[in-house]
């Protein structure tokens, strides 16, 4: 789908990482360009694969990897030497840094006309937080996430999975794609600023949504929804429920599986608004009467009624359960195993074409390629800027 596309990607850690990672599952030619020690979260482990933590694995596959000192005159030349055949830059530098090194935006537009340039930060380049370094846990704080997620007794806390960065990455794959798009009609390129910040907010629904319209601070709920009820989990006799029953149809059914019809007559729970009131009874009379029933198999029972129910998975279970097989949800490649793309039109399909690449792998094979610079080679060979072994941070093998 983005075959021809080439991207050079010098970004680090984890929401620029995954946004490139989306570009080259689908078919862009994306070249890593790290700097002399990597890639930091290489080491950001264990468990480790042939010395690279799992947590750079995860996001780097279907790239193609060099070693380049920007730091260095000579670097930055061949940065330049690499952008002449690009169609997208994407980078998370600290604001400034490109400014500094004499290859800020301005230059770079001018030079490139037609490269889409897609900066990711922290909190964007101005404003009263403008150049902060910015990480997950951080933005999650400032933007609301940590005092919608725990219960009373917990306190607020730190969404386990990384969403600000994963959403960040997302983000940033849409904004590179429309980009695109436009430069078709326009033929220009242009520059795309997406923060961590602003992209937290973004994913504050429904309780931003909530708040404008109430005025109310939200409070913590634990695994319970605070616009839906039954939305939340339930004990039964053998292993703990989620119930996500966001209309009165499923309700209905799911009192008269359960054997409680009764519930769905109850005005306490007539209606969604009433459930939400009276959640707390509705948990306690609902959990009554499922501790009668083997949950193993009444979420079965029930989704195949309609009635969307799950158990409690850990990773074990949820990568090799059937239907996850059936999707095609795991790649591997010799010891690489992975997650797979979700994203699989239907006439050009993801290909995984190669394992998350070792450091400056394939410096000789981009040097070498003319479709992406000629005589890039000739222009690198007395280079000290390429450094074939990374500086520091190696984890022994």
């Amino acid at each position: 789908m983005l075959t021809g596309i080439k991207v050079i990607d010098l970004t680090r850690v984890l929401g620029g990482p995954f946004c490139t990672q989306i570009l080259a599952d689908h078919g862009a030619d994306v070249i890593k360009v790290e700097p002399p020690q990597g890639d930091e979260v290489r080491d950001w482990g264990p468990p480790f694969l042939d010395g690279d933590a799992s947590y750079f694995l995860g996001i780097n596959r279907n790239k193609r990897s060099i070693g380049l000192d920007l730091t260095k005159s000579a670097g930055r030349e061949l940065l330049l030497a690499l952008l002449e055949g690009a169609d997208v830059l994407v980078e998370n530098l600290k604001p400034g840094t490109l400014e500094g090194w004499g290859i800020g935006r301005s230059v770079l537009a001018e030079r490139f006309p037609r490269l889409v340039h897609c900066s990711i930060t922290g909190f964007g380049p101005d404003g009263p937080l403008g150049g902060r370094p910015g990480y997950d846990a951080v933005i999650q704080g400032l933007v609301g996430m940590f005092s919608v997620n725990g219960t009373p007794d917990s306190g607020p806390v730190r969404i386990g999975i990384p969403l600000v960065d994963i959403g960040t990455g997302l983000y940033a794959a849409i904004a590179i794609l429309m980009a695109l798009i436009e430069r078709q009609r326009s033929g220009r390129g242009q520059h795309l600023d997406v923060s961590l910040f602003d992209c937290g907010h973004a994913m504050m629904h429904p309780h931003a949504a909530n708040f404008f319209l109430s005025g109310k601070e939200p409070e913590l709920t634990g695994s319970a929804h605070p616009n839906i009820s039954p939305y939340d989990t339930f004990r039964t006799a053998t292993v703990p429920l989620f119930l996500a029953v966001g209309n009165e149809r499923a309700f209905r059914r799911l009192c008269e599986i359960i054997g409680a019809p009764e519930l769905a007559d109850d005005p306490r729970f007539g209606s969604n608004a009433d459930r939400v009131v009276n959640r707390a009874a509705l948990k306690d009379a609902l959990e009554r009467v499922l501790a009668r029933h083997d949950g193993s198999e009444l979420w079965r029972t029930l989704i195949d009624a309609g009635v969307p129910a799950g158990p409690i998975f850990g990773l074990r279970a949820a990568t090799t359960h059937p239907h996850t097989v059936h999707r095609g949800m795991i790649v591997e490649v010799g010891e690489y195993r992975a997650m797979a793309t979700p994203i699989k039109p239907e006439r050009s399909r993801p290909v995984l074409r190669n394992a998350p690449p070792r450091f400056a792998e394939h410096t000789d094979e981009v040097l070498r390629d003319e479709r992406i610079s000629p005589n890039l080679q000739r222009r690198a060979e007395e280079s000290d800027a390429l450094p074939r072994t990374r500086r520091r941070g190696q984890t022994p093998r």
